[in-house]
């Protein structure tokens, strides 16, 4: 069973999507993303700079935006029989498996990224990854500290990264490195994505998502806080409001996927992470990207 997966930020490359401009239809698509963003955020993607890929309300509609847009050129070769999407590649897999009109993807998450630049910007917070150590003892020494610190993105095993105020970081990576992590890595990122600090970006999201039409998806989507497989639109929305302050369950996502019979994942979008994190959870599964036709 082929299961497709889409990545989230941090996959983002100057050039990225370049060669599917080509593609009569996806230029179509890319020009209506243009238009809808109010800038050519297409120019920034095929020729920007690493600085201006980096800003935030551009990083995550481009990472959707090559995500979806090849997965809309694959055509009738793009059969799932299951998606799954790690934080913004959830709003790529809805569109993908059509749960989502490519309009209304592409605005919630411009919605998404402003929503999070602003919770950011209320409170300094960051990001560690944690290596080397159970998630038990992570969310134990996590649970311990009298900060806002959580797990947020069950990576692959041995690979937890902890969100949350700066403070309630640095000392959740000293007690953790004390615990016998082999890293404690702080991460370079604007702000504690997937903790109780972006209540604020949850609760704006929360509207817009509401708002929007969600149709069952051609197939089950794996989602982020709730590893089960959903058809259901209410269920899907409930979940996708969570996301911003629930944690990334990407192993236990792999894992389900495994169990229900996926044999071969695929990588829609940018770069090659997902793969690599499969692999840790399986080293059996097949994985590989999906190539832009020709």
């Amino acid at each position: 069973m082929k299961a497709y997966l889409f990545p989230g930020q941090g996959a983002q490359f100057s050039g990225m999507g370049k060669e599917l401009y080509e593609n009569e239809m996806a230029r179509e698509l890319f020009e209506k993303a243009n238009n809808i963003i109010g800038f050519r955020i297409s120019d920034i993607m095929f020729s920007g700079t690493e600085e201006e890929l980096k800003q935030t309300n551009v990083t995550q509609p481009a990472i959707f935006l090559h995500s979806v847009i090849l997965a809309k050129s694959l055509g009738d070769d793009f059969k799932p029989d299951m998606v799954a999407g790690h934080s913004l590649g959830e709003f790529s897999a809805l569109v993908a498996a059509s749960a989502i009109s490519f309009e209304d993807g592409l605005k919630l998450v411009i919605a998404r990224a402003n929503a999070m630049q602003k919770a950011c910007e209320l409170q300094p917070s960051t990001m560690a990854a944690i290596l080397g150590l159970a998630d038990d003892v992570v969310e134990k020494i996590c649970a311990e500290i009298d900060e806002v610190v959580v797990a947020a993105n069950y990576n692959c095993p041995g690979q937890l990264v902890i969100s949350g105020s700066i403070e309630g970081i640095d000392i959740a990576c000293a007690k953790l490195t004390e615990a016998g992590a082999k890293r404690a890595l702080k991460l370079n990122v604007g702000g504690a994505f997937h903790s109780p600090l972006m209540e604020p970006a949850r609760i704006e999201l929360k509207e817009a998502i509401e708002n929007t039409t969600i149709l069952p998806p051609v197939c089950p989507i794996y989602q982020n806080v709730d590893p089960r497989p959903q058809t259901d639109p209410e269920k899907i929305k409930f979940n996708l409001i969570t996301q911003l302050t629930g944690a990334v369950r990407w192993t236990q996502t792999v894992e389900r996927m495994l169990a229900d019979g996926a044999d071969e994942f695929i990588e829609v979008g940018p770069g090659k992470v997902l793969q690599g994190l499969v692999k840790k959870v399986s080293r059996e599964a097949q994985t590989s990207s999906a190539a832009v036709p020709v």
